[in-house]
């Protein structure tokens, strides 16, 4: 397995982020996506925390996977809801783990916070 970083996205990583959505939207649902729309949508996120947070793996400088997470507030368990959504792995590195370090980044994040009662994976 390559070496992976996994981090924060950042500004400098919207098109890759937006091209990675319009992959993963057209894979799974057949839909092709409005480039304006989703660009604002992912520049929303990478500016408001409170939207949504991304991450990102690297291997060498080239942006090979991503997850996003947005938060819900379960009054059931009086707490947050971590959601994963807009999770894509570029074909090449598909089957390497890239997906498993993502997610170990995020369950990381989630078990520091006292208010996070829980993760699930939008399918």
């Amino acid at each position: 397995m390559p070496p992976f970083e996994i981090r924060p996205a950042q500004f400098d990583d919207l098109e890759t982020l937006v091209e990675y959505n319009c992959r993963l939207a057209e894979e799974t649902e057949d839909k092709r996506l409005d480039l304006l729309t989703i660009s604002a949508g992912v520049n929303a996120v990478l500016a408001d925390s409170t939207k949504g947070r991304y991450f990102v793996a690297c291997h060498q400088d080239r942006l090979v996977g991503q997850l996003m997470h947005t938060r819900e507030y379960s009054d059931w368990r009086n707490g947050h809801i971590w959601w994963l959504q807009s999770v894509y792995v570029h074909p090449e590195f598909r089957r390497q783990g890239v997906f498993r370090l993502l997610y170990e980044r995020l369950l990381s994040e989630a078990a520091s916070d006292p208010n996070v009662v829980g993760l699930r994976l939008y399918v």
